[in-house]
């Protein structure tokens, strides 16, 4: 059976070609023309000899997921759903902005947190994506847009960013999902600076600091409500991991990733977390536990079979403005790609 080399770390490629009985320099570069020129074809690999692209042609594979179906936003919001090997599927959005673009990955699929806004959540879980299938969505993106090692067209890159907030949790993913952004970030490859990526998170809080020890990446939290009873009303991880030890965690992930805000993501949900009281209790835990944060206040998207409604627009701009007026920057995000069920919450790619 071959070996499929996406989603191999450096050292484990390095390891491979020696099992072939050639020289160590060899693995670096078969690393780079992987993730730097993006070749899934091994005859393109014009660097080595035959004989060895014969070697690895007869022991390895380069596997992209097959593009189902591709939907376009009228806001520019791109859409994939993909599927890999064994028939199972994500979906990855990619969405755009002025000057750049973020590619929104999946670790999972489906998700077993159960969030009673997501409709992600209420896909059960299915299993854990490996290291080369979180990988992979992101290099699918690139064959799109010709990004291999840069846009063919000399302009800027779209795909400036990565947003791990697609589809399952990523901390109940941790080894393949710290293993798939250590190989996105390394500077011999994609190199994508580990500024320019967010790992989105509901707060495994024992997983936390093995990110931010291991990655260095930005992280997000989604909190969603400013106390315990409301948080476990629609965030049932909240009874195994309350507020308290989840900002506890941000402390410590601070203290490792020193340059980097936590972002909390804060989902607006009408007469559930939206009034100016609890604007303030959201002020003074934040003021109790001394995090660097800003805020994304994010309007509810709705979904098939959902109990939510949005917040109205007037209400979430007086939220922020509570907040704002004590130092926090706290944005009303616009919401992107929800004619093709591409925005925040609502990836699903099975039916119920």
């Amino acid at each position: 059976m071959k070996t499929e080399l996406v989603g191999l770390s450096k050292e484990e490629i390095r390891k491979e070609i020696e099992t072939l009985g050639e020289k160590k320099f060899r693995a670096d570069q078969l690393w780079q023309w992987i993730y730097f020129h993006g070749a899934a074809d091994f005859d393109k690999m014009t660097s080595f000899s035959k004989d060895f692209r014969e070697k690895l042609k007869q022991n390895y594979t380069i596997t992209r997921p097959k593009i189902v179906t591709e939907q376009i936003s009228g806001d520019g919001t791109r859409k994939w759903l993909l599927e890999f090997s064994d028939g199972q599927r994500v979906e990855t959005v990619y969405i755009p902005e002025e000057d750049r673009g973020a590619i929104c990955i999946s670790t999972q699929v489906g998700c077993g947190v159960g969030c009673k806004f997501c409709h992600t959540g209420s896909q059960k879980i299915t299993r854990n994506l490996t290291a080369g299938e979180i990988v992979s969505q992101f290099m699918v993106a690139r064959d799109v847009y010709d990004e291999w090692p840069s846009p063919s067209n000399g302009s800027e890159r779209k795909l400036s960013n990565i947003v791990v907030m697609g589809m399952g949790e990523p901390l109940h993913n941790t080894e393949n999902t710290i293993k798939a952004l250590n190989i996105i970030t390394d500077g011999s490859g994609i190199a994508l600076s580990k500024r320019r990526v967010t790992v989105s998170t509901s707060g495994v809080v024992p997983k936390m600091v093995q990110l931010a020890k291991e990655t260095g990446v930005k992280l997000a939290v989604s909190l969603h409500a400013p106390n315990n009873e409301i948080r476990s009303q629609i965030m049932p991880i909240n009874n195994q991991y309350p507020i308290e030890d989840v900002l506890k965690a941000c402390q410590e992930y601070q203290k490792i990733v020193t340059s980097r805000y936590i972002t909390f993501e804060y989902l607006m949900l009408k007469d559930i977390n939206d009034s100016i009281k609890n604007a303030h209790e959201l002020i003074s835990l934040m003021k109790k536990y001394k995090i660097g944060v800003k805020f994304n206040l994010i309007g509810f998207n709705s979904w098939p079979g959902c109990g939510y409604e949005p917040t109205p627009k007037n209400r979430m701009y007086a939220f922020a403005k509570e907040l704002e007026k004590c130092g926090y920057a706290a944005p009303v995000r616009a919401s992107r790609g929800q004619d093709i069920l591409a925005a925040c919450g609502q990836l699903k790619t099975k039916k119920g």
